[in-house]
C-alpha cells in the first residue's frame, strides 16, 4: 500500500499538480538542458596564441628590436625634455611616469610570452628527441641485424668450397691421375716372367 503511494506521488510530481500546473522537481532530479550555456570565457586557440608568442619572443632577441626600443625611448625622453612644456605629455617634473608604466606592462607581457615561446621549445625538443630515440634504437636494431647476418654467412661460407680449394683439389687427382698412368705404362714395360710349370719339379 505504501509503495503504491509512494508510485502515486512520483506520478502526479512527474505529471504536474491536480491544476496542471507543473511541480517544481526535486534536489535529486536532474534538470533537462534547454539550450547552450553561455560561455563568458573567450575561446583561444592555443596553437596560434603559441606560434605568435614565439614570433614575438624572437622578434625581441633580435638586433631590429633594441634598435627601434632604443630610438622610441631617445625621442620619447628628448620630446618630453626638450620640447615647450605646454607640448610635453609626459613631463619631466613627473619623472616620466608614462614611460614607466609602458615600461613595465611590456615588460610584464614579455615574461610570460618569452617563457610560453621556451615551454613551447622545450616540447618540440621532447619530441625531437624521443623520435632520435627511436630512430637510433631502430639503427641500433638494424645494425645488430645485418651483423648477425654477415657472422651466419661467414659460417655458411667455411663449408663452401672455394675456387682455390677446387683448383687444388683438381690439380692434386691430375697428379694422381698421372702417377698412376705412369705406374701403368712401367708395368706394361717389364719383359713377361716366366711362370713354373708344376710338373717340371719331378
Amino acid at each position: 500500500m505504501a509503495e503504491e503511494d509512494g508510485a502515486g506521488r512520483r506520478s502526479r510530481h512527474s505529471r504536474g499538480g491536480r491544476d496542471g500546473r507543473r511541480t517544481p522537481a526535486g534536489l535529486d532530479t536532474p534538470q533537462p538542458r534547454t539550450g547552450r550555456r553561455l560561455r563568458l570565457r573567450p575561446q583561444v586557440d592555443p596553437e596560434s596564441f603559441g606560434r605568435g608568442a614565439e614570433r614575438f619572443a624572437r622578434f625581441m632577441g633580435t638586433a631590429r628590436f633594441l634598435v627601434y626600443m632604443t630610438a622610441f625611448v631617445t625621442v620619447w625622453l628628448l620630446w618630453n625634455t626638450l620640447a615647450p612644456q605646454d607640448s610635453q605629455f609626459d613631463p619631466r617634473a613627473l619623472n616620466y611616469t608614462l614611460l614607466t608604466l609602458i615600461l613595465s606592462l611590456q615588460a610584464s607581457y614579455a615574461a610570460p610570452l618569452i617563457l610560453l615561446a621556451q615551454n613551447r621549445q622545450d616540447d618540440r625538443d621532447r619530441v625531437q628527441g624521443a623520435q632520435d630515440r627511436a630512430e637510433s634504437a631502430r639503427a641500433l636494431a638494424d645494425t645488430e641485424f645485418l651483423t648477425r647476418e654477415v657472422a651466419a654467412l661467414k659460417i655458411a661460407l667455411r663449408d663452401v668450397a672455394t675456387r682455390d680449394f677446387l683448383r687444388s683439389e683438381i690439380r692434386s687427382l691430375l697428379e694422381e691421375l698421372d702417377e698412376r698412368r705412369d705406374e701403368d705404362r712401367r708395368e706394361d714395360d717389364r719383359p713377361p716372367v716366366a711362370r713354373e710349370d708344376p710338373r717340371d719339379r719331378y
